[in-house]
């Protein structure tokens, strides 16, 4: 991050022996993201969450770095989930490119490595897609909340994941009801490793998500 901050205060200092060259639109666009990307790092590496980390393999481009996601509560507790994050030269009037490297059974995200998180759109019809005043930090931790409150079964990109956690659900429900009646006794409820009490028919989708993480994710 040095690096690039020293070069762009160099470059800075070229102007004036340039100034009869005609720069291109694009290396102005980058020229604008790496400026932009300095002050954005620096903010995101000071405001990053307990559950992540952000790696930077060439610290002279700050456009491509790597997020390791390792949740500490619900269903993806104890997995370690790698981003990989590629910054256009538009940036910021279009988003980040982020991919998963990590396999994973999520309904926000395919098991080849898609992501569905509406910040990432660059047009979405709710409003809540990318836009210029957004950040790193708020893409990181975008990424972060698909593992906690942003996960989201209703709207799925892996629609198979998220009808599994709804027959699941469906199920518990069936079996609750009848339960009620008197006629049929609710599927016990057990202990997880972690202390927490899981019915036996939402165990499934559970079991699927750890058998992954045993898998891919350590």
């Amino acid at each position: 991050m040095l690096t690039l901050a020293s070069k762009l205060k160099r470059d800075d200092g070229l102007k004036g022996s340039r100034a009869s060259a005609t720069a291109s639109d694009s290396t102005r666009r980058v020229s604008v993201r790496d400026r932009l990307l300095v002050k954005e790092v620096a903010e995101l590496e000071a405001n990053l969450p307990c559950t992540c980390k952000v790696h930077f393999p060439d610290p002279n481009k700050l456009h491509r770095f790597q997020l390791t996601v390792t949740p500490d509560e619900g269903y993806y507790q104890g997995g370690k989930f790698q981003f990989e994050t590629e910054v256009p030269d538009a940036y910021n009037m279009v988003p980040p490119k982020v991919r998963c490297l990590t396999r994973m059974w999520h309904p926000n995200i395919t098991e080849t490595g898609e992501i569905c998180l509406s910040l990432l759109r660059e047009h979405s019809i709710d409003g809540t897609g990318w836009a210029p005043t957004r950040t790193l930090k708020d893409v990181v931790w975008g990424l972060n909340s698909l593992f906690t409150d942003l996960l989201n079964f209703d709207d799925p990109l892996n629609l198979e994941a998220a009808e599994h956690h709804l027959r699941d659900k469906t199920e518990w429900e069936r079996e609750r009801n009848i339960d009620m009646k008197g006629t049929h006794r609710v599927a016990a409820t057990r202990t997880t490793n972690q202390g927490r009490g899981q019915t036996a028919t939402e165990e499934d989708f559970r079991s699927k998500v750890e058998d992954y993480i045993k898998r891919y994710a350590r």
